[in-house]
């Protein structure tokens, strides 16, 4: 075989190699891509305390601190949809969160793999009846 050839035939492989690697990397859906995030702070990520102070239906605002610095976030709960109780508002209140030590910012409440997620207790209320803490 020719040395051109046996070029011609590389810079073929090494550009197939190339557009394969491109068009997985870029083509990516995002919610793929929000997914990965949340498995790898899930996996990585620092445990820490947080307040949940609002659930709408997909999405969980919540506060918490590190190191003295205040955070207010959002997470996507759309795709988690079934780890998520039919009770929402039972869940406003205290929670854990995972946390990237390398960006506090970057922050789970809830994955697949794993939740923070805690449900205020139902009390009795006088009469019999049972309620839940607003």
């Amino acid at each position: 075989m020719a040395p051109s050839t046996l070029l011609v035939i590389l810079l073929l492989v090494a550009l197939i190699g190339c557009a394969v690697y491109l068009s997985v990397r870029v083509l990516r859906k995002p919610k793929d891509k929000e997914k990965r995030r949340r498995l790898m702070v899930n996996e990585r990520g620092r445990l820490g305390d947080a307040t949940i102070t609002e659930i709408d239906d997909s999405t969980i605002f919540y506060e918490y601190s590190v190191r003295g610095v205040g955070y207010t976030a959002s997470q996507d709960i759309s795709q988690l949809r079934d780890r998520i109780p039919a009770e929402t508002h039972r869940l406003i209140g205290p929670a854990s969160l995972k946390y990237s030590p390398e960006n506090p910012a970057n922050s789970i409440v809830v994955c697949e793999e794993w939740s923070g997620l805690r449900l205020a207790p139902i009390t009795p209320s006088p009469g019999g009846t049972q309620s839940t803490p607003q």
